[in-house]
């Protein structure tokens, strides 16, 4: 697992894009800046599409993992916006 510990946890694994950013965007919408969100997706579009969205809003990635059964968790910091 990881050692970092999120704030908010959101499964998107039963969305598909461009659900899967919009959902998390607005998830991220009602954080406050420097709190830390647990994204798990399905491999493929999302873990391509998800990440460099995100970083692309002006969020930071720290951590993605393989968890081995078809899916990603990843831990995001929302920026300051």
């Amino acid at each position: 697992m990881s050692d970092i510990k999120a704030d908010v946890f959101l499964d998107i694994t039963n969305l598909v894009c461009p659900m899967t950013f919009v959902k998390a965007k607005a998830t991220m919408e009602d954080m406050e800046a420097g709190q830390i969100i647990e994204i798990r997706m399905n491999e493929g579009e999302p873990i391509q599409n998800v990440p460099r969205s995100l970083k692309e809003e002006g969020h930071e990635i720290l951590k993605v993992i393989n968890n081995n059964d078809g899916t990603y968790t990843i831990f995001v910091k929302k920026g300051v916006q």
